[in-house]
């Protein structure tokens, strides 16, 4: 099979920008879908991507879809999907995330659980698999696990840790390519119930240090905006959000200084009825 110029960049591409985590590329606004992660006010349903422990404050089942068009091309479409269960044992979540084109393309499927330790601590756990697959060459797959915790130090000021495959997660018969493991620790602080900050220190395996910062204000209860950097790519992003009931809708966008811009929309439904 004749490979093009452009299947042999996609995936350097996608490593040079990635955020942090596995090989499957994460959205280029993850900082954005996970941003709740070290908040007690601010969590949704897809909060546990960044940290599982947060799973544990989500207080009702709730669904979420998210997708981007990376720097414009439609050979690297992202999309995401997470839906959490609360229940009386601990709360329950399953992710999703598809990444590349038809020839090229990467999948990762999880289950986390994640329960409060008392009023001050909470933990959480998730399983993944991974897929890979190029045309010509086959597929590879590989199994990975992450865990975390957030602490509740007072009513607005949280902080955590997060790991992410310390061990394991390789893939083919061979064993030849690991997924690479990551350590992060953030905090968060909610300096009322308009104004929340969040910062995330983020450790790669041979990557450098990278740093997620941002912040999120709701000018009236059904409208907020979102903004932040990301240091290892020197990349801003940007939403609003707009809830409508029991359904938010987000229209995102990221910018990287070489590669540009990449567009996004958030689509979140909570399965109880909320009053504005």
């Amino acid at each position: 099979m004749r490979i093009s110029p452009f299947m042999l960049l996609i995936p350097v591409i996608c490593f040079t920008v990635s955020a942090h985590c596995q090989t499957l590329r994460r959205p280029v606004a993850a900082p954005y879908i996970g941003f709740g992660a070290y908040s007690s006010n601010q969590v949704d349903v897809l909060s546990f991507i960044s940290n599982q422990a947060s799973l544990a404050q989500l207080k009702n089942a709730a669904a979420a879809v998210y997708g981007e068009r990376r720097f414009l091309l439609t050979e690297l479409n992202n999309y995401t999907v997470a839906i959490g269960l609360p229940t009386h044992s601990g709360n329950f979540g399953l992710t999703a995330a598809y990444s590349g084109f038809t020839d090229y393309n990467e999948a990762q499927a999880g289950l986390a659980y994640a329960k409060k330790l008392g009023s001050k601590a909470d933990i959480g756990v998730q399983f993944n698999y991974h897929g890979i697959r190029i045309t010509g060459y086959g597929n590879a797959s590989a199994i990975s696990f992450e865990a975390g915790g957030v602490f509740h130090i007072t009513d607005k000021l949280h902080t955590g840790f997060h790991i992410n495959n310390p061990v394991g997660g390789k893939f083919g018969k061979d064993q030849a390519e690991k997924l690479p493991s990551v350590y992060s620790a953030g905090f968060g602080y909610d300096a009322s119930e308009k104004f929340f900050f969040s910062t995330e220190i983020i450790k790669e395996e041979d990557q450098p240090v990278n740093v997620n910062a941002g912040m999120q204000y709701k000018f009236i209860p059904q409208l907020l905006a979102k903004a932040g950097m990301s240091s290892a790519t020197s990349s801003a992003w940007f939403g609003i959000g707009l809830s409508v009931r029991s359904f938010r809708i987000d229209i995102t966008s990221s910018y990287h200084p070489q590669l540009g811009i990449t567009p996004g929309l958030l689509l979140l439904f909570n399965f109880s009825k909320q009053e504005n």
